[in-house]
C-alpha cells in the first residue's frame, strides 16, 4: 500500500499544503529501464544514451530524446545535470506532459536546459498555456532573473513542479519560470539528444495527488 506524505509549495506568494505519493526513481543509475528513445536517422536509445558511473550520459547527436514509459500528470521532479567541459556547452531540455506522437519535437511543456538560458519555457506544439506576454518572444518565455546556473562542468539542479494548471522552474534552488492554465492531461517526461553531450543524476518524481 503507498503511503503519502504532506508536501508545502508556493503558489502565488501562499503557501499550498498537497498531498504527495512515494518517490520513483525514473533513472535507477544501472541503466534505461524505465525509458524508450526515439531519434533521427533511426538510431537506438542505446547509440545515444549510456550509464557510466551511476550517470546517465547523452552523446547530443543524432537529436532526438528519451522518454518515459509511463505517463505522469501532477508531479515534483527533481534532477542534476551538467555539460562535459571538455567538450563544451550546448542545448537539452526537460519536456512536460508529452503528448500525441514521437517526433522532433513533440508536443509538450519543455524546460529548457541550454546553456546559460536554463528556466526559460517553450511551448512546444501550442500546448495550452498562458505565460508572461511581457517575457515571450514566439515560442519562448524567458526566465525571470538572470542565468543562475554554475560554472561549467558543475552539477546544476532543477526543481520542476507541475500541478494542475500551472508549472513552476527552479533553477539551482531559484523560482526562475511560471506558467499557468496549462492543459492538465497525462503525459511522458522527456530529456533531449540535442547535439551537445550532457550527463544528467538523482533523477526523481514526486506523484502530487
Amino acid at each position: 500500500m503507498r503511503t503519502a506524505a504532506l508536501a508545502v509549495t508556493v503558489w502565488l506568494g501562499t503557501v499550498v499544503a498537497v498531498w504527495a505519493g512515494e518517490p520513483i526513481r525514473l533513472f535507477n543509475g544501472r541503466n534505461l529501464d524505465g525509458w524508450v528513445g526515439f531519434h533521427k536517422q533511426g538510431a537506438k536509445m542505446e547509440d545515444v544514451w549510456y550509464v557510466k558511473d551511476g550517470v546517465l550520459i547523452c552523446k547530443g547527436r543524432p537529436i532526438g530524446y528519451i522518454r518515459t514509459k509511463k505517463k505522469f500528470t501532477n508531479f515534483i521532479l527533481e534532477l542534476e545535470w551538467r555539460f562535459n567541459p571538455e567538450k563544451g556547452p550546448g542545448n537539452s531540455g526537460v519536456l512536460l506532459r508529452q503528448i500525441g506522437p514521437d517526433k522532433i519535437w513533440p508536443k509538450s511543456v519543455e524546460a529548457q536546459l541550454m546553456h546559460r538560458n536554463a528556466g526559460d519555457i517553450w511551448n512546444i506544439d501550442r500546448f495550452r498555456m498562458k505565460v508572461d506576454p511581457a517575457r515571450t518572444r514566439g515560442r519562448r518565455t524567458i526566465k525571470m532573473k538572470p542565468s543562475n546556473e554554475r560554472p561549467l562542468g558543475q552539477w546544476n539542479h532543477y526543481r520542476i513542479i507541475v500541478d494542475g494548471d500551472r508549472v513552476e522552474l527552479y533553477v539551482n534552488g531559484e523560482l526562475q519560470n511560471v506558467a499557468t492554465e496549462v492543459e492538465e492531461v497525462p503525459g511522458h517526461i522527456c530529456l533531449q539528444s540535442e547535439g551537445a553531450e550532457i550527463h544528467f543524476r538523482n533523477i526523481v518524481l514526486i506523484p502530487l495527488e
